[in-house]
């Protein structure tokens, strides 16, 4: 059992003035989208695991490969994160099932060692909906400068019977970063990490 792709889209994105400034080092982001077949779509599916165990290592190996050509290698990406739009006879199960997988994210998280878990974005919408990928660092859940997000769509996708799958990351975070971090704000409030919000 194989996924049926119908296209794959590169976004890549390089900002060089951000805020009225140059950036210090140019700001990129890119994604790897795969329009792929639902193979649920139009009807109600109680076991997915099937589809899940076939797609995802094939789909997480091709894109994991076609992310790392675009950066150049696992060491140059220092945000990451996924997404999947499910087309309008898709459940938001079925976006959820291809990328909410160690099939699928574990060849990308070993790509770029990576030990934060993949921010994502699991949606519902026809051709052209917003395609938002969350990126956070890889290895830093509570480095605000890498919390990011990349926006765009693809005019023919999803079809309804078709979700895109996606990974999306960044080499750098926002160029004139200075909102400080999350660790700086639990040390102001008097909260430990464990426990951020003090209940």
């Amino acid at each position: 059992m194989q996924p049926e792709i119908r296209k794959i889209v590169t976004y890549d994105e390089e900002v060089l003035i951000e805020g009225f400034r140059p950036a210090e080092t140019p700001w990129r982001m890119f994604a790897v989208a795969a329009v792929v077949r639902n193979p649920w779509a139009g009807r109600y599916v109680e076991d997915l695991k099937p589809e899940i165990h076939a797609y995802g290592p094939v789909l997480g190996e091709m894109m994991t490969e076609r992310m790392i050509a675009l950066a150049g290698s696992g060491a140059a990406i220092e945000a990451y994160g996924k997404a999947a739009v499910v087309g309008l006879d898709g459940e938001i199960e079925h976006a959820s099932g291809l990328i909410h997988t160690l099939r699928f994210g574990n060849h990308y998280r070993q790509a770029v060692e990576a030990k934060s878990y993949l921010a994502f974005t699991n949606t519902r919408g026809g051709a052209n909906a917003p395609i938002m990928v969350p990126l956070m660092d890889k290895n830093d859940a509570g480095r605000r400068s890498h919390y990011l997000t990349i926006q765009f769509s693809i005019p023919d996708a999803p079809r309804d019977d078709e979700i895109v799958v996606v990974l999306g990351a960044a080499t750098g975070g926002r160029p004139h970063h200075r909102i400080g971090d999350r660790y700086q704000d639990l040390k102001d409030l008097g909260h430990d990490l464990d426990n951020p919000a003090a209940v």
